[in-house]
């Protein structure tokens, strides 16, 4: 029995925060702000059943993305405290070498980006009148500056959009979300599609504001994402709760 605990548990051992020479174990591996508003989560039903199935995923041998270092990384970088703006992904991109844990981010090596992403970069240069050909893909430097870049699904089969959908993901995403509600600092909801817009149901404080329009992906992006001008939105009310700006530029 004790061999079979051992291995239920074993997914959370996932990185990068690391406790000596070992990687810590969920919610260890989350830094402080989060861990204290998370870690009940482990003990749930949803969650549970959400560790059994990815366990299963990955003894079957399945191609799972982002790789196991990466599925918390949005949290793991940006603390609870620290987080400015969210910006809502739906899962992860299901193909080789795109996803890094950050929603629409994908590695700076990535010859071809991913559609939604090159339309995000259209619609920054359009709204800020800026030249940002050869900016990072990877989107730290957003991160750096309290963007949290989170997907609502975290984990994803390898060519098979949407596989890891109703899981429980969503609720631990949920929870994620209904954190960040709760805190008294304000911050900046960005809600691209109707996905991400249904989440608007979670924000029940009344402390928050939010950006929203269509999907960046292509077959949403003509109907009324380009023009939406979400950046310079962004920062017009952070400006208005008094706070710092985004540098949309600095992507590195």
């Amino acid at each position: 029995m004790a061999g079979h605990k051992d291995k239920s548990k074993s997914l959370w051992y996932f990185g990068p925060m690391t406790m000596g020479a070992s990687t810590a174990r969920f919610p260890d591996n989350l830094p402080p702000g989060w861990r204290a508003r998370l870690a009940d989560e482990k003990d749930k039903s949803y969650f549970r059943e959400l560790t059994k199935f990815l366990n299963q995923e990955y003894a079957s041998g399945q191609t799972i993305y982002p790789d196991r270092a990466h599925i918390l990384r949005a949290l793991q970088q940006l603390d609870y405290d620290d987080v400015r703006v969210v910006i809502l992904g739906q899962d992860p991109y299901h193909g080789p070498g795109q996803a890094i844990g950050l929603s629409f981010a994908v590695p700076k090596e990535l010859r071809v980006k991913p559609p939604s992403l090159v339309n995000i970069f259209k619609e920054l240069a359009s709204d800020l009148k800026v030249e940002i050909k050869g900016a990072s893909s990877e989107l730290t430097g957003w991160e750096r500056q309290g963007v949290l870049l989170l997907n609502t699904v975290l984990t994803v089969r390898a060519s098979q959009a949407f596989s890891h959908r109703d899981k429980g993901w969503e609720t631990f995403t949920d929870h994620v979300i209904s954190a960040l509600d709760a805190r008294e600092k304000p911050l900046v909801f960005i809600l691209w599609g109707a996905a991400a817009q249904k989440k608007k149901a979670l924000l029940t404080s009344g402390r928050h504001l939010v950006v929203e329009s269509p999907h960046p992906s292509p077959l949403s992006a003509s109907r009324g994402f380009f023009g939406s001008r979400p950046f310079s939105k962004t920062n017009a009310l952070l400006e208005k709760l008094g706070q710092p700006t985004v540098d949309w530029t600095s992507t590195a």
